[in-house]
């Protein structure tokens, strides 16, 4: 059933105005510990500083000094798309300064937005690459100019300042008003038939449109969607699908083309949707998640498989040495997918967001949360060479996480998610709370009814594989908690209130009954490591498999193969099933002994075989971090 909910806006990066399930913001939810505490611990005191730091030693940040100047083009440094990382970084801030009341960081937030500001032209224009003597004029290379994907990113940061200091007198909602007024006077309805070669705009004016209340935004985001599939952007190379440009986004089938864009443009596609109540799209959308999920999506929950354009591959071409995986795609499938779980409750959404927070953003950032990766490869054949800490990389020419890259897309990204990432856990209906990822955390809501709630959810997930939730404030009548129960999880079990303990299957328990405070519900999950075998129509790993515990892909590393004299981790097999030894997980491998020079098509080459040992895997996102390694995720098996 559809809800419309008339209550306050929740202080989330998405509210739409009805769905089956209403989000639960950063005022609503607070994570208090655990890995993912831990992580917006780091996010905050390091990694949003660090991109602040960069992004004025880029000179990124100075652009806009110089264009309030008037001194443009000489001096502008950065790519076309640089301003967007910009606002990604006021985006991540002001989610941050809702989450912890960091007045530091709120001044430097005023400061940022001032010099942004203060680049803005009189009628809304907001670019320092185009627009002004010896630069290229407005709108005129829409296929890789990004003006308008720039644009989005700035109208997502007003959000987040909007629904965080709803009364801020900064100014950045009127720079962004500003813009997205000269965007619906120069795109919309009779005015320019064009799109942007890089999807973002569509879902920056779809919640900008919520935000202020201002319907002629979610208006142009539709017809920005709708426009997408009628050739108007010039062919290339790659095709019009590396822009998503190709087909009509409710006659497609299955995502394709450069991997953010297709994520930014469903998301934004889901939020017109909704809010137009256009059920041909929403099905349309549902439709294409299944299916790139089901044959174009890495087991790390990873997107894109190629390098040369970013793109995903045809279906099942899956390759893990040639894994592009992009964070920000990952960004981008966990934006896609948060929108359809608000629409339609079902729990396998949920559950690809948790595969991709926990094996694509947690594996970008250092431990110090100054390098990441940009692209996140499942097989690395040659250790990487360590990073110059001032250095700036290719954007994938890094085997080891590095701290800024030439586009440098990724680190604001993972900022800007980890400081909302609150918002990202739990959810309401008209009668309960729903519990969609799990970490420590504080819950309470207001039900739409009046009546109030209170969680404390406690667990050292995905460590262990214990949730324990205490009702800390509960109505006197009957109400619903419902906890979802991973697709990995078979043999899970629930608790309630001391009573009996019940097994649940894998999707969602629900707990239906009149709490009293101090009332405790436990749901144990099953997180014994276990093998994972591919499709047999993934070639690339046919004959391999994986290790996985809970939600955490498990990867080999060459550091780690000592017992067994080896230094690649392509010279090993897998012989046997995995296993826990004193907080590590352990696999059975055995050592291939081949001489380097054998020619490697004999059927018999590798007869020759070396000793078993049990060596260490470690979960996916900390490979690396020990040094420069060979790695795989897919394991022959022997």
């Amino acid at each position: 059933m559809t809800m419309t909910s008339t209550r306050p806006t929740p202080v989330a990066p998405v509210a739409p105005s009805r769905g089956a399930l209403r989000p639960l913001g950063l005022d609503e939810v607070q994570i208090v510990g655990g890995f993912w505490g831990e992580r917006q611990v780091v996010n905050a005191q390091a990694t949003i500083a660090h991109i602040g730091d960069r992004l004025e030693s880029e000179g990124w940040l100075p652009n806009f000094d110089r264009a309030a100047a008037g001194t443009l083009p000489e001096g502008r440094r950065g790519r076309e798309f640089a301003d967007s990382e910009i606002y990604k970084y006021l985006e991540a801030m002001a989610w941050e300064i809702g989450r912890s009341d960091d007045a530091a960081l709120e001044r430097r937030f005023r400061e940022v937005v001032a010099r942004v500001g203060a680049a803005q032209e009189a009628d809304g224009y907001l670019n320092t690459n185009f627009g002004r003597p010896g630069q290229q004029p407005r709108w005129s290379d829409l296929e890789w100019g990004h003006e308008l994907y720039c644009l989005g990113h700035l109208f997502q940061a007003a959000v987040a300042r909007v629904r965080t200091r709803p009364d801020a007198d900064d100014g950045l909602v009127g720079i962004a008003r500003r813009a997205a007024d000269l965007v619906c006077r120069e795109f919309g309805e009779g005015a320019r038939e064009a799109i942007c070669g890089h999807a973002e705009v569509e879902v920056g004016l779809a919640e900008l449109g919520r935000a202020l209340g201002e319907p002629r935004y979610l208006a142009q985001a539709r017809l920005f969607v709708d426009r997408h599939g009628h050739g108007l952007l010039h062919d290339i190379e790659w095709g019009r699908s590396y822009f998503q440009d190709d087909v009509p986004v409710r006659d497609a089938e299955v995502l394709r083309g450069h991997a953010v864009r297709a994520n930014y443009l469903s998301a934004g596609a889901a939020d017109v949707a909704v809010e137009s109540d256009d059920a041909e799209l929403l099905d349309a959308l549902a439709r294409q998640w299944r299916t790139t999920v089901a044959r174009r999506t890495y087991l790390t929950g990873g997107q894109g498989s190629h390098h040369q354009d970013e793109a995903f591959g045809a279906d099942w071409e899956l390759p893990p040495d040639r894994a592009y995986s992009e964070t920000c795609a990952g960004v981008g499938s966990i934006m896609f997918s948060w929108r359809m779980l608000l629409h339609s409750a079902d729990v396998r959404y949920a559950d690809l967001i948790e595969r991709t927070l926990f094996n694509v953003i947690a594996t970008s950032p250092s431990d110090d949360g100054r390098a990441f990766y940009y692209a996140n490869t499942l097989h690395q054949r040659v250790p990487g060479t360590p990073v110059d800490p001032d250095s700036t990389s290719p954007r994938a020419g890094s085997a080891l996480r590095a701290p800024w890259f030439e586009v440098s897309c990724c680190p604001p990204n993972v900022a800007r998610t980890l400081a909302s990432l609150g918002a990202y856990l739990a959810t309401a209906d008209a009668d309960g709370i729903q519990l969609h990822q799990y970490a420590p955390s504080r819950v309470a809501t207001t039900l739409d009814d009046g009546r109030e709630i209170a969680l404390r959810v406690e667990t050292d997930y995905p460590a262990a594989g214990l949730v324990r939730v205490v009702v800390e404030d509960s109505p006197d009548e009957a109400w619903t908690l419902s906890l979802r129960v991973p697709a990995w999880a078979e043999g899970a079990s629930i608790e309630v209130a001391g009573a009996q303990s019940q097994p649940v299957e894998p999707g969602v328990a629900r707990v239906h009954r009149a709490f009293r405070r101090g009332d405790v519900v436990e749901l144990r999950l099953p997180l014994a490591p276990r093998l994972t075998e591919p499709d047999a129509r993934i070639d690339a790993v046919r004959g391999c498999v994986a290790v996985e515990r809970g939600p955490e892909v498990f990867a080999l590393e060459s550091v780690d193969l000592e017992a067994l004299g080896a230094a690649d981790v392509s010279t090993v097999v897998a012989v046997g099933e995995p296993a826990e030894r004193d907080g590590a997980v352990v696999l059975p491998v055995r050592a291939l002994a081949i001489e380097s020079d054998d020619w490697p098509y004999d059927a018999h080459a590798d007869a020759a075989r070396g000793e078993i040992a049990e060596v260490r895997v470690v979960p996916y996102r900390a490979w690396a971090r020990r040094g420069p390694s060979t790695m795989r995720v897919w394991i022959p098996r022997g």
